[in-house]
């Protein structure tokens, strides 16, 4: 079952496909089987991408495809906000987990139903450390309440969830009988504000509560097989000692201790799944489990994967289980380990498009690094042809504009969630009447009648706070700007220089890495064309000095202070403030007073970076109108009676530019030849600068219509 948020799949056809059927050994579309790629020694699939690529699509796909023909667990990690272990839905979606052991615990729930088998080994191992503090009676329930669902799925029990929960939580208190007072205990005053009694306290309690589960499970079912194997795995000075709950002493201790415990039960795991496989299962080629992993960026899902492939790489592996695992992570794999990169080792993995899985995937072991299981499959953008059939459903509708599709290609870069809702509003906006051309996209609502920037950003920037803050500091040049706007507009940070923390957030979210002063704020293209268009949805008033025309007004003195070098950026935000004729006033004057060669090649940059200003506020949230075409076609020069031909020459440049360098719609030829003529028409106009805008007056046109950066003559 495919959730609300993910993305319709496109261009994913080689990783469902081809991929996956030849790991489980049965068809995708048909219920069939097929040639398995690998025996023996199997790849963990780790497909990466970014917020909104498909990744979460791609495992509910896959779900919705092999459920009920193979044993199947599909579990999403979750950020451990609180020590209380989600509840699994009972609507096919997938169940949620925050820690190893609810890992461990989801995949019992899911596989031991259909593998027909109670997990002997690792199922009492999973009592044995999750167990809860003494006090904590939301810790007890959430616990118990997983006790019981693996009673249940394990068929050690049966009966309602809840009332088993209640039993269990029940026994197990009655082993520990009411909890010890400081009086009772003999601790002193002293000893209770010095905290050296409590920590004994508490460690005495973790250790109460283990020994009391050990023992109600270990009184109510055979755990025999579980000690057995624990015991062997131990170090020889712990013979004699039970090692199930040495097991959840040595998983509470942390460190070394919980280390070894999580090897533990992963191997437990492992064992299980094999042991579940007997020569008939074999011999009939029944397909392995298929464990479907969701945000394995994830602490937890760091941890699971660690181990599992620390465990397979291991030359003396003793259980030579099957299992397929296909796992997602948020954002790339670091291309080679560096002081920058993940704490996990990933060097050592086998990296494939999409395109090179068609046939085969051509992983094999190189090594025995835990990472050499690794194969890693960036999710790739779509392509313009992907995109196409989103704009011709199966329904009657009004023609098209015939760029739309390379519109929304040039505007998304191929981004899947973006893609998708941009082109459900092209269609729902048609349905109404509505014409709807490249530059009108990022205008458009959703069916719900939600702006479509308001919608895609609730989804690529889950924080609000960080959001609403990144909507503002994107209209900076830089990092530097960014953080003299935040400052002027007292945005607050928790432990920080508000830019420096949006720009943290933005690290940790995969958008980019080691942000550079120099640089923009947001190095994402799409992602911040789409904070710039919120910025300018939501302008409003002047209240509080945060509306469009006093941020672009602060921001151009800002610039205006660093002399000759802000130059540039000074006159982008004039423009973005809707301010043309101080631009035009500008340019003309530097164009008719500098003489120097040299400076021609600084005014035509000036020039062409002013014209990559954003356009302001249209009614209602502002007063801009657009006439930019109007006004480069000389519709308009009787407006400008009291300029000079140069002065009117450099204002049909400036809108006409303006114009074509919006980088998602497609180039207006009449705007392009425009270009040409008024750069064309200066040239011979000016002393020493002839050469240099002859030449642009010769290539911006050009380039213009190809969509390629305008090149600077000299450059």
């Amino acid at each position: 079952m495919r959730s609300p948020d993910t993305s319709p799949l496109h261009g994913r056809d080689p990783l469902l496909r081809s991929l996956v059927p030849r790991l489980t050994g049965l068809t995708y579309g048909e219920r069939s089987r097929t040639a398995r790629e690998y025996r023996g020694d199997l790849p963990v699939v780790l497909v990466t991408g970014h917020h909104g690529m498909g990744r979460s699509a791609v495992l509910a796909d896959l779900a919705a495809h092999y459920r009920g023909r193979l044993p199947l667990a599909h579990v999403t990690v979750v950020p451990a906000e609180s020590g209380a272990l989600p509840y699994a839905p009972d609507d096919g979606r997938a169940a949620t987990a925050s820690t190893l052991v609810g890992i461990l615990a989801e995949l019992v729930c899911a596989l031991a139903p259909e593998l027909r088998h109670r997990f002997p080994v690792l199922t009492p191992g999973l009592f044995a450390v999750s167990g809860w503090e003494r006090d904590n009676s939301e810790q007890r329930d959430a616990t118990c309440l997983l006790h019981a669902r693996l009673l249940l799925a394990c068929r050690l029990a049966g009966g309602d969830v809840d009332t088993l929960r209640h039993c269990w939580a029940g026994a197990v208190e009655d082993r520990l009988g009411s909890p010890a007072r400081d009086a009772a205990a003999g601790v002193s005053d002293t000893e209770r504000v010095s905290g050296t009694e409590r920590v004994s306290d508490a460690e005495r309690d973790r250790e109460a509560v283990t020994g009391a589960v050990v023992a109600e499970y270990t009184e109510r079912y055979d755990a025999s097989a579980a000690r057995e194997w624990y015991a062997r795995r131990f170090p020889p000075g712990t013979d004699g000692q039970d090692p199930l709950p040495l097991l959840g002493e040595w998983f509470q201790q942390g460190g070394d201790y919980r280390d070894f415990a999580e090897q533990s039960l992963m191997a437990a795991f492992l064992h299980d799944v094999a042991a579940s496989y007997g020569r008939l299962q074999r011999w009939n080629r029944e397909p392995w489990p298929l464990v479907l992993l969701d945000d394995a960026h994830g602490a937890a899902g760091r941890t699971f994967l660690d181990l599992l492939l620390k465990n397979r790489a291991r030359p003396e592996r003793p259980d030579h289980e099957e299992l397929v695992v296909v796992a997602t992570r948020l954002g790339e794999l670091p291309a080679d380990r560096d002081a920058d990169s993940d704490p996990d080792d990933t060097d050592a993995a086998i990296r494939r498009e999409l395109a090179d899985l068609v046939k085969s995937s051509g992983w094999e072991r190189r090594g025995r690094a835990p990472s050499a299981g690794l194969l890693a499959v960036p999710l790739a953008p779509l392509s313009r042809d992907d995109i196409l059939p989103l704009l011709v459903p199966d329904r009657p509708a009004r023609p098209l504009h015939p760029y739309l599709a390379s519109a929304v290609h040039s505007l998304t870069g191929g981004h899947p969630a973006a893609t998708t809702v941009l082109c459900a509003a092209v269609l729902d906006a048609t349905d109404k009447g509505a014409a709807v051309g490249p530059r009108g996209l990022l205008e458009l609502t959703t069916k719900d009648g939600r702006a479509v920037t308001e919608v895609l950003l609730e989804r690529l920037l889950p924080d609000r706070r960080q959001r609403e803050r990144l909507t503002l500091l994107s209209l900076a040049r830089d990092s530097t700007a960014a953080e003299a706007l935040a400052a002027h507009l007292r945005l607050q940070g928790p432990d920080q220089l508000p830019a420096n923390s949006a720009t943290d957030y933005l690290e940790d979210q995969q958008w980019q890495r080691l942000t550079d002063p120099d640089e923009p704020l947001v190095a994402d293209t799409l992602l911040r064309t789409l904070l710039v268009n919120e910025a300018r949805r939501t302008s409003r008033g002047v209240e509080d000095g945060r509306g469009w025309q006093e941020i672009h007004r602060f921001l151009r003195i800002h610039h205006a202070q660093r002399g000759e070098s802000g130059e540039a950026d000074a006159l982008r935000h004039t423009l973005a403030a809707g301010n043309a004729e101080t631009v035009v006033a500008a340019l003309a004057e530097e164009f008719q007073s500098e003489q120097d060669e040299q400076a021609a090649a600084h005014w035509v940059l000036c020039l062409r970076y002013a014209a990559t200003a954003p356009t302001p506020p249209t009614p209602p949230a502002g007063d801009w109108t657009d006439v930019r075409t109007q006004i480069a076609l000389g519709a308009h020069d009787g407006r400008y009676a009291e300029l000079d031909e140069i002065e009117r020459c450099v204002n049909r440049l400036l809108h006409a530019l303006w114009h074509v360098s919006e980088p998602h719609a497609e180039p207006d030829p009449d705007m392009c030849k425009a270009v040409g003529e008024e750069l064309a028409y200066l040239s011979p106009r000016h002393r020493s600068w002839h050469a240099v805008l002859g030449q642009a007056a010769r290539n911006w046109p050009v380039a213009a219509r190809r969509k390629r950066p305008l090149p600077i003559p000299g450059e």
